[in-house]
C-alpha cells in the first residue's frame, strides 16, 4: 500500500491548492455536475492456463464517479474521475484517481493543476508517442486505460502558430502489473514495488515534457519531446528465465501526423528514444477509408490498415516490432449508438497472429452493453513477450448502469 500512501500525499497537496482557490471564489456562482458508472464484468479464458495459480473466470465489479464544479463563467473548474474495481485477481483489484485537477483559462491559455491524463496520437493499433500517462495493464491487453498523472500542465493557443503545451511532471507512477491468480501475465510474477529506477531520485525525479501542434489545411502536425523517468520498464531476461525490470531515464522525441483526404485518413508515429541502457526507433503508418452513409441508412464502415515497426525486435514491450494491424470500425450512428471495431495483428516474420473485436451498444436511457474478444492465435517460441499470453486468449462482457 506504500504506492498509495505517497500517491495520497499527492492527492491531498493538490486538494490544499483547489481549497485555497475555492475560498477565493466561493461567493462566485458555482455550477456542479455529478455521474457514477456501475460496471459488471466477466471474462473468460477458454484456454488451460500456461501458469500454475491462474484461473479460467474473472468477474468483477467496477465503479467510475465522476464530479465537475465550473464558475467564473465556465473560465475556471474542478475536475474529478475516479476508479475502483474489484476482482478475482488481488493485482486487479485496485482503485486510482484518473483526474482530479483544479483548471483555469483566460484569453489564449489555460493552466491545469493535478492529476489528469493526456492523450497523444493517431494510430489505432499502438500508441507510440503517448507519453506522459503511465499505463494501467491490469485493465486492458491493448494499453488503452492509464492512471492519473500529477502535472502543471500549460498550454498558450495562438492563431497562426499553433498550441504550445508545457508539462512539469513532479511524479512517476509504476506500471500495474497482474498477479499470481491473473491471466495476461509472465511466467515470473512482477510486483510493480520490486521495480526500480535508474535516477537516484526514483519515483520522485521531476520529469518536463513539451508538445507542439498545429493544424495547416489538410495536416494535423504535432512534435513533442519527454525528458524524465521512462513510463514503459525496460525488461532483462535471464538464462534461468527469470525478469530483471527498472524504469531508465530516457529522451523521447515523437511525431504524430493525420492527413485528411476526402474519405481517406493518412496517419504516421515515430519516435527515438534514448537511454543509457538503450537507444531505438520505432515507427506506425497506416490509413483509413470511410464509406459513409451506406445506401442512406447512416451505417458508415471504415477500413483500416497499420505498419508497424520497432527496433528493439523481440524485446519490444508491445510485441509489435514488424506487424501490420487490419481491421475494420463499423458505426450504424443509430439512437443506441451501436458500434463495432474488428482487427487483427499479424507477425510479418513470425506464425504470429492476434485477433480481437470490440463491440458497445446502449440500451434504454442508462445502460450500456459491451463485448471484447482477443485471440492469440500459431504464438512462436521465439516472441519473448508474447508467448507468455499464448493461451490467453478470452472473452469479455461487461454491463454499465449510468446515474
Amino acid at each position: 500500500m506504500e504506492r498509495h500512501s505517497k500517491l495520497g500525499l499527492l492527492v491531498t497537496l493538490f486538494f490544499m491548492v483547489l481549497c485555497l482557490n475555492a475560498q477565493e471564489e466561493e461567493n462566485k456562482k458555482v455550477s456542479h455536475d455529478v455521474e457514477l458508472e456501475v460496471e459488471g464484468e466477466y471474462r473468460f479464458f477458454y484456454e488451460e492456463s500456461q501458469f500454475e495459480g491462474q484461473e479460467d473466470h474473472y468477474p468483477s465489479i467496477a465503479f467510475r464517479p465522476e464530479y465537475s464544479a465550473e464558475w467564473d463563467k465556465g473560465y475556471q473548474s474542478v475536475n474529478f474521475k475516479g476508479f475502483f474495481r474489484w476482482d478475482r485477481d488481488n493485482e486487479r483489484t485496485h482503485w486510482d484517481i484518473r483526474e482530479l485537477y483544479y483548471q483555469k483559462a483566460k484569453n489564449n491559455w489555460e493552466l491545469s493543476v493535478g492529476l489528469k491524463k493526456v492523450y497523444w496520437g493517431v494510430i489505432e493499433s499502438n500508441h507510440l508517442v503517448d507519453v506522459i500517462n503511465q499505463t494501467d495493464a491490469v485493465e486492458t491487453f491493448d494499453g488503452e486505460e492509464k492512471l492519473g498523472q500529477p502535472m502543471v500542465q500549460f498550454s498558450l493557443i495562438t492563431n497562426k502558430l499553433g498550441t504550445f503545451d508545457f508539462f512539469y511532471l513532479p511524479f512517476h507512477r509504476k506500471r500495474t502489473f497482474p498477479g499470481e491468480e491473473g491471466r495476461l501475465r509472465f511466467g515470473t510474477v512482477i510486483d510493480q514495488d520490486d521495480l526500480g529506477y535508474e535516477s537516484g531520485a526514483e519515483e520522485w525525479r521531476q520529469d518536463i515534457a513539451i508538445r507542439w501542434k498545429h493544424y495547416v489545411g489538410a495536416f494535423d502536425i504535432g512534435l513533442s519531446h519527454f525528458y524524465g523517468n521512462g513510463r514503459e520498464p525496460l525488461f532483462v531476461f535471464t538464462p534461468t528465465g527469470d525478469v530483471d525490470a527498472f524504469y531508465p531515464v530516457i529522451n523521447q522525441s515523437g511525431l504524430d501526423l493525420q492527413i485528411t483526404h476526402n474519405a481517406f485518413l493518412w496517419k504516421l508515429e515515430s519516435i527515438y528514444r534514448h537511454a543509457d541502457a538503450q537507444d531505438f526507433f520505432a515507427l506506425a503508418a497506416g490509413l483509413e477509408f470511410t464509406f459513409s452513409n451506406i445506401d442512406g441508412n447512416g451505417l458508415d464502415i471504415g477500413v483500416l490498415g497499420e505498419y508497424l515497426y520497432d527496433e528493439r525486435d523481440e524485446l519490444a514491450l508491445t510485441a509489435l516490432q514488424n506487424d501490420i494491424f487490419f481491421g475494420s470500425r463499423i458505426a450504424f450512428n443509430d439512437v443506441q449508438d451501436t458500434s463495432i471495431l474488428l482487427g487483427g495483428i499479424k507477425d510479418l516474420e513470425q506464425s504470429s497472429t492476434i485477433f480481437s473485436m470490440e463491440a458497445s451498444r446502449r440500451f434504454g436511457s442508462n445502460w450500456t452493453a459491451e463485448v471484447e474478444a482477443r485471440i492469440f492465435s500459431n504464438i512462436d517460441d521465439s516472441e519473448l513477450i508474447l508467448a507468455n499470453f499464448r493461451q490467453d486468449s478470452f472473452l469479455r462482457i461487461a454491463i454499465s448502469r449510468f446515474f
